[in-house]
C-alpha cells in the first residue's frame, strides 16, 4: 500500500513538473486550455495542479487571453521573483557578481577589484559584495537558491579541488576553502564551461540538437564542447582547453609555462598586461588607425583564425565565440570567417563561426542556471 502511494505521488509530482515547465519555457501565458491540450491532461488535472502551483506562489496569472466567445481565458506565468540564484566569476583580475531571478532576469551585475588569489580571501570578498547586493535589493537570504561561481581553471569533483588554474597561478585549491565562507549552498565550476551552457541554454530548441564548440576569449582563453545536447568534460574534465592549444612550437611563453599556447597570443591577457592599457583603449586606437595596434590586432585575428580552424577540423561543427573579448569582434566576423576557411581544404566559407549571444556574461549566467534547475527539477 505504502508503495502504490508511493507511486501516485511521484506521478502527481511529474504531472505538476511538467506542466510548471511547459509554463516556464512559453513565451506568453497559458491557459488551462492550452496546457490540457499541450500536455494531454484533463481540465480537471490541470485546474488542480494549477490552484497547487498558485496556493505555492509559483505561478501567477499573467494576461487575459482573447475571447473567441464568452469570458475570455486566464493565461499563466511563473513568479519570477518566488527566488533567486547567484553567479560570481572569479578572473585574474576582478570578481563580478550576477543576481538572476527564476527567469534568470538580471537584478544586479557588478563588477569589483580581485583583492587576493586565495581561495578563502576569495570567498570572503564574494560573500561582502554579494551581502552589499542583496541589501541594496531587499532580498532575504532564505530567498537566495545558492552561489554559483567559476574558475578559469581545471576542476576536479573526485578530489573537490581546482588542479590547476594558470591565469590566477592556483593550485590544488581545496573548493572548500571558496565555498565556507559564504551562508549559502555553493557551486564552483570552469567558466567557460558555464559559458558554454549559457550560450546552449540560448538556442532555440532546432538548434539544441546541432553540436558545437565554445570558445571563451576572456584574460584566458578556455572552452566547451557539447554533442547532443550535453557537455562532453573529457576523462580528466579537461575537455575544452583550447587555450592551452599549440599554435606555435617557438612561440611566446604561456601563463601555463609552455610556448605558443593559443591564450598567448590572443587572450586579453596579450594587452592589458603586455601593453597596460585596459582592451577598450586598445579597440579605440585600433579603430583610430593605430598602427602599432593595428599589427598587433592583425595577429590576434592571424592565430584565432589558426586555432578556429584546428577546432573545426577536429570536430567538424560550429564554433560559437564568446567571453568579452568577442564583443569587439563584430565588426571584423566576416574577415576571420574568411581567414579561417582558406586555412581549410574542405571550407569555402566560414560561416560555421558565430558570435555568442552573451559576451560578457554567459559565464556568469551558465553557472547561475545550475541552482534555478535544480529549483525548477525539485517541483
Amino acid at each position: 500500500m505504502q508503495d502504490e502511494r508511493s507511486r501516485i505521488s511521484d506521478r502527481r509530482r511529474h504531472t505538476r513538473n511538467r506542466m510548471y515547465r511547459y509554463i516556464y519555457n512559453a513565451v506568453t501565458p497559458v491557459t488551462k486550455q492550452q496546457l490540457a491540450n499541450a500536455l494531454g491532461f484533463s481540465l480537471p488535472t490541470v485546474h488542480q495542479n494549477i490552484g497547487e502551483l498558485m496556493e505555492a506562489g509559483m505561478i501567477r496569472p499573467g494576461e487575459m487571453q482573447k475571447s473567441t466567445g464568452g469570458r475570455p481565458a486566464v493565461g499563466y506565468t511563473v513568479n519570477e521573483k518566488i527566488r533567486y540564484s547567484v553567479g560570481a566569476s572569479v578572473t585574474s583580475t576582478s570578481i563580478r557578481i550576477l543576481l538572476t531571478d527564476i527567469r534568470q532576469n538580471e537584478i544586479d551585475c557588478r563588477t569589483v577589484p580581485l583583492l587576493s588569489p586565495e581561495g578563502a580571501k576569495i570567498g570572503k570578498q564574494i560573500a561582502a559584495e554579494l551581502d552589499r547586493c542583496l541589501a541594496d535589493h531587499g532580498i532575504d537570504d532564505g530567498m537566495v537558491l545558492g552561489v554559483g561561481i567559476t574558475f578559469p581553471g581545471v576542476i576536479d569533483r573526485r578530489k573537490n579541488t581546482i588542479v590547476l588554474s594558470p591565469t590566477l597561478k592556483m593550485k590544488d585549491i581545496a573548493l572548500s576553502e571558496v565555498a565556507e565562507p559564504l551562508r549559502f549552498p555553493v557551486f564552483i565550476e570552469n567558466d567557460s564551461t558555464c559559458g558554454g551552457a549559457a550560450e546552449w541554454l540560448g538556442l532555440s530548441p532546432e538548434e539544441k540538437k546541432e553540436d558545437f564548440v565554445y570558445l571563451y576569449l576572456e584574460n584566458g582563453i578556455g572552452g566547451a564542447v557539447f554533442i547532443n545536447g550535453r557537455p562532453y568534460v573529457g576523462s580528466n574534465r579537461r575537455s575544452g582547453e583550447f587555450g592551452h592549444m599549440c599554435i606555435r612550437p617557438d612561440g611566446p611563453v604561456c601563463n601555463c609555462g609552455k610556448r605558443g599556447c593559443l591564450e598567448a597570443y590572443c587572450s586579453s591577457l596579450r594587452i592589458t598586461r603586455d601593453l597596460g592599457i585596459s582592451a577598450e583603449t586598445f579597440m579605440q586606437e585600433v579603430r583610430r588607425g593605430n598602427e602599432q595596434y593595428l599589427a598587433i590586432w592583425e595577429d590576434i585575428l592571424l592565430h584565432l583564425s589558426i586555432g578556429i580552424d584546428n577546432l573545426r577540423m577536429a570536430f567538424d561543427c560550429s564554433v560559437i565565440l564568446g567571453g568579452y573579448m568577442s564583443r569587439y569582434l563584430e565588426p571584423y566576423l566576416e574577415r576571420l570567417r574568411e581567414m579561417a576557411a582558406g586555412r581549410s581544404p574542405f571550407e569555402t566559407d566560414g560561416d560555421y563561426i558565430r558570435l555568442g549571444k552573451y559576451p560578457s556574461r554567459a559565464a556568469l549566467m551558465g553557472v547561475a542556471w545550475h541552482f534555478t534547475n535544480e529549483f525548477i527539477s525539485g517541483i
